[in-house]
């Protein structure tokens, strides 16, 4: 049998074998692992910053009293653990459900505005200052959120999250940009997938550790915002000594893994600068059947991680009536879940597509239909299960699990369909995308002023149909091949072409 051997698989097995010598020298760690860690917990800072707050707000605000014509049979008694919790009570502050809902979206408000000034700013700057100063702002807000209601009441919190949200534009960029500099062709999924798996790794930590430290703390919620506030500081302070912009920028760098970094990212740089002289077809991408079809996809994941991130814990608290403890260790799990799925599935696809068992759209196709309707199911289980606890617990994993399969489904969808302006649609995507995290809180909270199973179930309706939706409008329009607008001349009149979307560059990591 002939092998045939191109020049681009050679490089990227001389790319491999670089690596291993770097990563063997003087037995010492390499500075872009520690870059990678650093970055990792940089992301999962981010996202216990920001969602700690869906846990502590059941004990920040009273219990909502039902009205005169809530059925007994719409509502489930207390557990024993409820029973028996001094945390039971909830907080002090008045706070009705649209309120609850315009403070858990306020975050949103930032984040959606701030995509495009962040990589503008980061393009600018590098990404060591922007990211270190985008945490660190983030964790002096969170130390200040509880004098912020003490004094201003919900109007204070509104205005931190939506500065938070604001100082969150800068984290994706800043990692795009770290992993361009930091990242050999051979390395850049490992690296890049290390920073942003923070983000799951953090969301269930927040959920986890929130209750547990609110339950044992003498002064009660406020301790979830001073302790990762303060984790923050401590991460900003590592952050300043041990990491840098670029490999030639590090003191500490060694001179074999300088020269490896400085000439494998030097290489693949050439097309990145084609890149960004390309003429953006803006026309032709918005009118784009593929385009909107994974946009479609992408709205409704980022719509039912919303609804669980933000409401889980309120469903738990007030519909479930679990304790503040086991209200935070439940609310984890079903990230937990999807993270392991996140893992696999992605692995799977990658095998489907390389040993040609499905095309690469069938494949975003069968993974897309996986997640979105197969959480559907699970959610109209759990809104039909009742008071029935463990059962809508599990159903709830179950769910969030199945969603995991979005991620090599949808999520990475963009790289196929335009490797040269893969950023471009990102960022049009992202923008869209968080305006769910700003509806979907909101609208719970109008849904839900009473807090009963009919109400929510409602809720769980809507997602179920935006799932279904989604699912059917990518199955149908949807493509897993690179689109003719991807090559367009630039301004020098030469063409350019990235005929794989594999080697599309990694400004393209997502935070899920």
């Amino acid at each position: 049998m002939i092998r045939i051997v191109t020049k681009e698989k050679v490089d990227l097995e001389v790319d491999e074998l670089r690596c291993r010598t770097v990563r063997r020298e003087g037995g010492r760690i390499s500075q872009r692992w520690i870059l990678a860690v650093m970055g990792c917990l940089a992301t999962a800072n981010a996202l216990m910053m920001r969602g700690c707050l869906s846990v502590a707000i059941t004990e920040i605000v009273t219990k909502t009293e039902m009205s005169n014509d809530t059925s007994l049979d719409d509502t489930c008694p207390a557990s024993e653990s409820t029973s028996s919790s001094t945390s039971s009570t909830g907080g002090t502050y008045e706070w009705s459900e649209y309120m609850q809902g315009i403070v858990l979206s306020s975050f949103a408000w930032g984040y959606a505005v701030a995509q495009i000034p962040g990589a503008m700013m980061v393009a600018k700057f590098g990404g060591k200052w922007p990211l270190g100063i985008s945490i660190l702002t983030a964790g002096v807000l969170t130390l200040l959120t509880p004098t912020a209601i003490q004094i201003y009441d919900a109007k204070g919190l509104i205005v931190l999250r939506v500065l938070m949200g604001v100082s969150g534009g800068v984290v994706l960029p800043s990692l795009s940009f770290l992993t361009a500099h930091w990242a050999s062709p051979n390395e850049r999924s490992k690296i890049g997938n290390t920073m942003t798996s923070g983000g799951m790794l953090g969301t269930i930590a927040s959920n986890a550790l929130s209750g547990v430290l609110i339950e044992n703390s003498s002064i009660g919620w406020p301790i979830v915002f001073y302790f990762f506030g303060g984790f923050s500081m401590i991460w900003f302070i590592a952050w300043s000594v041990l990491c840098y912009s670029r490999p030639e920028d590090h003191p500490f760098i060694t001179e074999k893994e300088k020269k490896h970094l400085m000439e494998t990212t030097m290489q693949n740089s050439t097309g990145m600068n084609q890149r960004e002289n390309l003429q953006i077809p803006w026309r032709r991408i918005m009118s784009s059947r593929p385009f909107w079809a994974v946009t479609m996809a992408n709205i409704s994941h980022d719509w039912g991680s919303f609804v669980m991130l933000t409401n889980l814990p309120k469903y738990l608290s007030s519909v479930l009536k679990y304790s503040i403890q086991s209200n935070g260790l439940l609310s984890a799990l079903p990230f937990a879940a999807k993270w392991l799925v996140i893992n696999a599935s992605s692995w799977l696809a990658d095998w489907l597509i390389k040993a040609g068992k499905l095309s690469r759209t069938n494949t975003r196709k069968i993974f897309v239909t996986i997640g979105g309707p197969g959480m559907a199911f699970f959610l109209i289980g759990a809104s039909y299960a009742g008071c029935n606890r463990e059962l809508v617990v599990t159903l709830f994993v179950l769910g969030m699990g199945v969603m995991g399969n979005f991620y090599p489904g949808s999520i990475v969808n963009i790289v196929d369909l335009s490797p040269n302006y893969a950023g471009t649609l990102m960022g049009i995507m992202k923008t869209m995308t968080a305006l769910t995290g700003i509806a979907a809180p909101y609208a719970i909270g109008v849904l839900t002023p009473n807090h009963t199973l009919s109400e929510w179930r409602i809720v769980f309706w809507i997602t179920v149909i935006l799932f279904f939706t989604a699912a059917l409008i990518f199955v149908i329009w949807g493509d897993g091949e690179v689109q003719s607008w991807n090559h367009s001349d630039n301004v020098d009149g030469k063409r350019t072409e990235v005929a794989n979307p594999e080697q599309a560059d990694e400004e393209n990591i997502s935070l899920g």
